[in-house]
């Protein structure tokens, strides 16, 4: 009876041992779209607000890669993601049900600045202008809304051409921060990038604004959001999904808000991004 008794009690305690290690983890992440360092004391000050909100464990996985954040989220890796507009739509193609949950207030009028170098004697215009031609460009990440997506949709429209075709050179900085300072520092004449990393860097001091200028900006469009996987319920319970949307669009604390930076969250869906699909698939950025 002895030798029965222990065998029960080590079996118990093997189960305790085994149960924090299958406890399920939240997992989510973001496109690396500007400095590592100021993405980790962003997102791991969100995890740790989503943790308190979800009553479960949530990890932030950094990517270094538009592409890698799509691919996680495809397979698995995180359920949650923050990406733009373009990497929404390219994630969610790629997994049934997915759903775009919560929008910045300040992501229903994004732009995009079309920046250039003192050297180019370019300067401020309401068009693109003829004289862009010849020069050498760089965007961001080749799947960045703000960084790729919008500015080139405008220069085909506004040349008639693809960007290899206007251009002298076009590059892919990787994120709107490297663009800043590619052209800053001249190695592009001219490029791209996401309006409130300019924004930010102009209010910070972190411009050399006798080197580099705005020269033209876009007209608004929609672009970040939260998206989820469409078998979360199935994995943390029925209802979590909108356990998740709720505590996005209930984010008050100012100094959270401040990391992004936005205001606030509001609903958004998966229809409302239709358009900048259409959009990516014409220049052949989405199959």
């Amino acid at each position: 009876m002895r030798f029965i008794h222990s065998i029960a009690l080590l079996a118990l305690f093997a189960l305790f041992a085994v149960a924090p290690a299958q406890a399920q983890v939240f997992t989510f992440t973001a496109i690396p779209d500007q400095d590592e360092s100021r993405l980790e004391a962003r997102f791991n000050a969100v995890g740790e607000y989503l943790e308190e909100q979800l009553d479960v464990d949530v990890r932030y996985v950094p990517v270094k890669s538009y592409a890698a954040a799509v691919s996680a989220f495809r397979n698995n890796q995180v359920q949650l993601a923050w990406f733009g507009g373009l990497s929404g739509v390219q994630a969610r193609a790629r997994v049934p049900g997915s759903r775009a949950l919560a929008r910045g207030e300040e992501d229903q009028g994004f732009r995009s600045y079309f920046i250039a170098h003192e050297s180019t004697g370019l300067m401020p215009a309401d068009t693109l202008e003829e004289a862009l031609r010849g020069r050498t460009f760089t965007f961001g990440s080749k799947s960045s809304t703000s960084g790729r997506l919008m500015p080139e949709f405008h220069l085909r429209d506004q040349f008639g051409e693809a960007p290899d075709e206007v251009f002298e050179r076009v590059g892919y900085s990787g994120n709107h921060s490297r663009t800043l300072r590619l052209v800053e520092s001249g190695s592009y004449q001219v490029g791209a990038l996401n309006y409130a990393v300019w924004e930010r860097e102009l209010a910070a001091g972190n411009i050399n604004t006798d080197a580099v200028q705005v020269i033209w900006e876009t007209p608004g469009y929609l672009n970040y959001q939260w998206s989820i996987r469409g078998d979360v319920d199935e994995r943390f319970g029925d209802g979590f999904v909108e356990k998740v949307r709720t505590a996005l669009l209930s984010m008050d604390d100012p100094d959270l808000l401040e990391r992004f930076p936005r205001s606030g969250f509001v609903p958004v869906s998966n229809d409302d991004y239709a358009g900048l699909e259409q959009t990516a698939r014409a220049i052949g950025l989405i199959d």
